[in-house]
């Protein structure tokens, strides 16, 4: 009997369906291999040590990857488990692994922002929670061989690019409807979004985000300016929050925040507990606002701040604050007024100074008076933290834990007249304070180091690397090695 042309044969179609034809044989092989009495009673189970080799390469022939009889759920687990150095290349085994290492990618760093525009990133990535967005909203060569680093950025320049403010030019960052546009794709592919890095935002891009990713807990904003702090305000379950207005070099100084955007941001993220202000200007009013809003907040950081005159007072309203930080200041406070009206922090416990200039006494005086009841103090490559200046840190009685670093105009006698003051210090980190001597070390000082819990007393690394060098021959003077006529038995004298 033939078969009609317009009728295909159903053994055929069977026959080209390889997978399923596959898997019913590998099934009738496994039953023909498992006892009678085992099919019956209990559940069929594959035997791990074939009878022969026939049996073993017929059982290989029938699966060629082992891995599709697991479902992803398996599979995810297994590769989730693994050390990060081997499940990076595990998305070079094939198409079905590249997706499920999609699936675990949690944290990216984007540098093409097409990438993102065309959906691709989130169906590469569907389950994203950090996002840095900054190198991507930057119009930079990728092919260049120059490259501008910053400690908040880094990215590639052409060899045509000239002048002092060179980066501020519109050509080199998009604006700000492109940057709203690829926050709308994010926010509706990623609603478990909660750490965002961004430049050159609007409100409009900010309001999608608080609108689609209610999670979001952790935000950079480059660029800002109190405009755009209005659509902060909507993210009401924010919790980290760094705002990066006038960098030199880099970022204009028609991008600032001022005591408006900071009076509306304590306003609207009255769950902040962690807030860098970098490059941004205010005044008393705005940090009083967010010390009377933002009651979780514990740690304050302020970096190349341009605040007003008389705003240092403020810092008494954070009642809850646990740490102030101050870095790359080039000053703290000109004129923060008389002692009595300056407060204090009572639940201050850490204060860091790093790469500021700390010039005028009266200021940082004005500073460790606020934080008189501080436990730890961190000074770290400050210029001009001489004798007298440091004198002012006495204030602090309760002070347990001291770190000096970097601090080349401090001797012994100032850091030993500030020491003594402190009945419960309990440990003392010194590094790199050359003008501080071994030699001149009083008993009544020898005595405290006696009782520190902790000490690491490293003054001058010069002579820490001599004295571990000798012996060795290393740091010494090309004479000692060569002699007068030693190079003329070189090779070609």
């Amino acid at each position: 009997m033939s078969c009609s042309p317009e009728k295909p044969n159903q053994n055929s179609i069977w026959l080209k369906n390889k997978k399923a034809l596959n898997h019913v044989l590998f099934t009738m092989r496994l039953r023909s291999l498992t006892p009678k009495n085992q099919t019956q009673n209990g559940p069929l189970t594959i035997n791990p040590q074939p009878t022969c080799k026939i049996q073993d390469f017929t059982l290989i022939n029938l699966v060629s990857d082992k891995t599709s009889l697991l479902s992803d759920e398996i599979l995810l687990n297994i590769i989730s488990r693994l050390p990060k150095s081997q499940r990076n290349s595990n998305f070079l085994v094939s198409k079905r692994w590249l997706n499920l290492q999609g699936r675990l990618m949690r944290s990216i760093k984007l540098l093409d922002w097409d990438f993102l525009i065309s959906g691709r990133l989130l169906f590469r990535f569907p389950n994203l929670i950090h996002v840095d967005l900054v190198n991507g909203c930057l119009i930079s060569p990728q092919n260049s061989g120059i490259v501008c680093t910053h400690k908040i950025v880094s990215f590639n320049v052409g060899s045509d690019i000239g002048g002092k403010d060179w980066f501020l030019d519109e050509r080199f960052v998009l604006n700000a409807d492109e940057i709203d546009e690829g926050l709308r794709v994010l926010a509706n592919g990623c609603p478990n979004l909660r750490k965002l890095a961004v430049v050159n935002t609007s409100e409009m891009g900010l309001l999608s985000l608080a609108e689609e990713c209610p999670t979001l807990q952790e935000l950079e904003l480059h660029m800002c300016d109190d405009q755009v702090l209005r659509g902060i305000a909507a993210c009401h379950n924010l919790q980290i929050l760094r705002l990066i207005g006038i960098v030199e070099g880099f970022y204009s100084y028609s991008s600032f925040v001022s005591d408006v955007g900071l009076t509306i941001l304590a306003q609207g993220c009255k769950r902040l507990v962690k807030l860098e202000l970098s490059g941004c200007k205010g005044s008393y009013e705005g940090i009083k606002a967010i010390g009377q809003c933002c009651q979780m907040l514990e740690e304050l950081t302020l970096c190349d701040h341009r605040m007003e005159d008389g705003w240092l007072p403020a810092l008494s309203y954070c009642e809850n604050l646990k740490t102030l930080r101050f870095l790359s200041c080039k000053r703290i406070d000109c004129n923060p007024g008389f002692d009595e009206h300056l407060g204090c922090c009572p639940t201050l416990d850490s204060v860091h100074l790093e790469k500021c200039q700390l010039r005028d006494k009266k200021n940082l005086r004005a500073l460790f008076i606020v934080c008189r009841d501080v436990r730890e103090i961190v000074l770290k490559n400050c210029w001009g933290l001489d004798d007298d200046l440091f004198s002012t840190a006495s204030i602090c009685r309760r002070l347990k834990f001291l770190s000096l670093e970097g601090c080349s105009l401090l001797t012994t006698v100032g850091l030993e007249s500030a020491i003594i003051s402190w009945k419960e210090l309990q440990s003392l980190k010194l590094i790199s304070c050359k003008n501080v001597k071994d030699s001149e070390a009083s008993p009544p000082l020898s005595s405290l180091f006696s009782v520190l819990k902790d000490l690491k007393w490293k003054p001058d690394t010069k002579s820490l690397l001599s004295s571990n060098l000798t012996g060795t021959g290393m740091a010494s003077r090309g004479g000692k090695f060569f002699k007068k006529n030693d190079w003329k038995s070189l090779p070609g004298a």
